[in-house]
C-alpha cells in the first residue's frame, strides 16, 4: 500500500468476523448435541449465564464506543490514524467486541471444552492482524503508529501504557 493510498473501509473484519462466528455456532451445535461430553458441569451454569451476560454487553459497549461514538470510519475516509476514545485503549476494538460476543455466545453453552476458542480467536486474530492491518497502517503512518502501538494494546482494551 502506498503512502497516498485509501485505507479498505472494512479490512479482513468481515472474514474474522464471520469465521469465528461460525466456528461457535458450529461448536454450540456439538456441544448441544452432546458430542462435546464431560465438559458440561451443572454447578457452573449461573456463574457461566453471569459471565455470558457481562461479555456480551462488554462487547456492545464496546462496539459502539469504535463505530459510533469515535467514529471510525470518518478516520478512514480521511486518512487518519484514530487514537482517541475507546482507539486510546485499544487498536482493535471492533474485533475485540466481536470476539467477546462470541464468547459470551460460548459461555451460555456452560462447556469448559468451548473456553479454548477464546485463545484460537486471539491467535487468529493476531495472525490476521499483524499480516494485513497493521502492516498497511505501518505503511500508511510511519512512526505514528509504531508509537500508537507501542503504549496501547492490539485486542484488550487496558490503559495507556
Amino acid at each position: 500500500m502506498k503512502n497516498k493510498e485509501q485505507l479498505p473501509v472494512y479490512g479482513v473484519g468481515p472474514i474474522y468476523g464471520f469465521g469465528i462466528s461460525a466456528v461457535s455456532i458450529l461448536f454450540m451445535i456439538l456441544s448441544r448435541k452432546s458430542v462435546l461430553r464431560g465438559g458440561t458441569i451443572p454447578n457452573l451454569k449461573i456463574p457461566f449465564i453471569i459471565l455470558a451476560v457481562i461479555f456480551i454487553i462488554s462487547g456492545i459497549v464496546i462496539w459502539i464506543n469504535a463505530v459510533i461514538i469515535s467514529k471510525i470510519d470518518d478516520g478512514i475516509k480521511t486518512n487518519t490514524l484514530v487514537t482517541h476514545g475507546i482507539y486510546a485503549y485499544c487498536r482493535n476494538p471492533i474485533y475485540t467486541a466481536v470476539t467477546f460476543v462470541n464468547i459470551g455466545a460460548l459461555l451460555f453453552m456452560n462447556n469448559l471444552w468451548l473456553l479454548i476458542l477464546p485463545f484460537v480467536y486471539w491467535l487468529f486474530m493476531t495472525v490476521m492482524m499483524k499480516n494485513t492491518e497493521e502492516k498497511w497502517l505501518y505503511e500508511m503512518f510511519g512512526k505514528e503508529y509504531t508509537e500508537y502501538c507501542k503504549n496501547v494494546n492490539r485486542c484488550i482494551p487496558w490503559f495507556k501504557r
